[in-house]
């Protein structure tokens, strides 16, 4: 270790390094008061190629005696880097703004390729810093704020996760896993999760079963549960009276969007939509958090707080079902939905997550976007388009996938009928309005509908419709006052149609 400072500055000039030459520091910490000699202590335990500036000749005395190589200098010198050896890094750390500035200043002059991490004292210096040079700027009262409130949801975070494994572990028999009402691979995977979570809670003393309604129609859905092999029950009035305790995923409350009648008793609920009016209290468990972009993200969070192993199978399934619902991170995506997503890339079947993503394209739904191509109006940037009679009922979202992007349209409402629904997906770039909003009120009263402010569904039961034969008619007089209501809630009431 050198001590610069224990020498006479003729002795530094014969035998220190300049700028430019051979001689080379990994760290240059300039002001090393509490906050830098907290980093000091952090750096020393990976190197000790680290050399100190700081003006107080006390402070320095005592780095010395620490053994850190520490030498005197005015911070706010221009001279402040003559006869030094060249950094890596420098650390910009004194508690004297106008010091900081003149550091970084100088140091862009001097060591261009080194990289500058400066300290402000105040929030405006923070970008005085920035048009100096400096890399990064970071201003400690921010800092700890940040870092006290991710501690914070952290340790909620953890809580949350052992609450859930204690419970499981506390019960015996069959846990009924609910998933939505035409199962997507959010749902589907987050019921996974939570059965993987049952079983090393309990020992396997609690059975899982996931049980569904309605169809998987979409053909990635399809190839989703064929090719990760997931075992799914129809959901019906045994099944459930073989069932000791209920879980609902990616719904928030029986009765939404779920098989399951509005005053069914269940024991968890998980989902990242807020919707409902459902008394939380009467369930063991509930965790609903909008601001996540899929309720994989939160199963996956669970995992990874407790520290249960993820098989290959359950770590495919939510990296995908993280993927799908946020439609490949471009959709009401969190910082949180990433960070859970690069946890469970290494996991998984590559192989399979590209056999789900390319799979066939049914006739049905060809012809389902087709009606809904030639069928389009569009009014001010509002796109209404009718495909008529369909099985396979998640086409009318993929036609709304298509249509949000042609020119010239912001909010894309594609709808038809099966036998026993009519369906409506909206989708919406439209910023002035919240998608979701419109169709709950639209909708209020005649069945099921809300979403997100750019993406949207309902449904609408035909109960002793159903047996209507021409489905296109009744189609046409259901739909008709709806579609008023949509065009006087958006302010399109006295708006012509066009086509584009």
């Amino acid at each position: 270790m050198v001590n610069y400072s224990e020498r006479s500055h003729d002795v530094q000039m014969a035998d220190a390094a300049p700028p430019g030459s051979p001689g080379k520091i990994k760290y240059l910490i300039c002001g090393c008061g509490s906050t830098g000699y907290n980093v000091v202590e952090e750096l020393y335990k990976e190197t000790d190629s680290i050399l100190i500036l700081d003006k107080d000749e006390k402070r320095v005395e005592d780095l010395l005696d620490q053994k850190y190589d520490a030498v005197v200098r005015d911070l706010k010198d221009p001279d402040l880097f003559e006869d030094l050896p060249v950094p890596e890094v420098i650390f910009v750390l004194s508690n004297d703004r106008d010091a900081n500035l003149a550091i970084v200043r100088a140091a862009e002059d001097t060591y261009p390729s080194a990289h500058l991490i400066a300290r402000a004292t105040d929030p405006m210096s923070k970008d005085m810093l920035e048009d100096a040079g400096a890399d990064v700027v970071l201003y400690p009262q921010e800092v700890i704020a940040k870092t006290a409130v991710h501690r914070v949801r952290r340790l909620s975070a953890a809580r949350i996760a052992r609450k859930l494994y204690t419970l499981l572990g506390s019960w015996e028999g069959t846990l009924g896993i609910v998933t939505h009402t035409n199962p997507d691979p959010d749902s589907v995977s987050s019921a996974m999760a939570l059965a993987a979570m049952a079983r090393d809670a309990s020992d396997g003393k609690l059975k899982a079963r996931i049980l569904y309604d309605g169809n998987i129609g979409h053909q990635e859905n399809r190839a989703f549960v064929n090719l990760l092999d997931i075992t799914m029950e129809r959901i019906t009035p045994e099944v459930l009276g073989e069932c000791e305790h209920l879980a609902i995923v990616d719904s928030s409350a029986p009765g939404v969007n779920n098989a399951l009648d509005r005053d069914a008793r269940v024991n968890i609920i998980i989902d990242h939509h807020k919707n409902g009016t459902h008394d939380s209290t009467t369930s063991d468990f509930v965790d609903i958090r909008p601001g996540m972009g899929a309720t994989a993200s939160i199963m996956t969070q669970y995992l990874q707080e407790l520290d249960i192993p993820v098989d290959t199978k359950v770590a495919t399934a939510l990296l995908y079902g993280i993927r799908a619902d946020t439609r490949d991170f471009r959709r009401n995506t969190s910082p949180q939905d990433l960070n859970y997503a690069a946890f469970l890339l290494p996991l998984t079947d590559r192989d399979i997550l590209d056999k789900i993503m390319s799979p066939a394209v049914s006739q049905e739904t060809l012809d389902v976007i087709g009606n809904a191509i030639r069928g389009r109006e569009v009014v001010s940037g509002y796109l209404f388009t009718n495909v008529g009679y369909l099985r396979n009922r998640d086409a009318v979202p993929q036609a709304a996938d298509m249509l949000i992007n042609l020119e010239g349209v912001n909010t894309a409402l594609v709808y038809g009928i099966t036998d026993t629904n009519i369906i409506f997906s909206a989708r919406n770039r439209d910023i002035r309005i919240h998608i979701g909003k419109v169709l709950e009120e639209a909708f209020a009263g005649l069945g099921e509908a809300g979403g997100h402010a750019n993406m949207a569904a309902a449904s609408v039961p035909l109960t002793y419709f159903s047996m209507v034969k021409d489905k296109e008619d009744l189609l046409d007089l259901i739909i008709d006052p709806i579609l008023k209501r949509i065009r006087r809630i958006v302010g399109l009431e006295n708006e012509a149609n066009h086509e584009v």
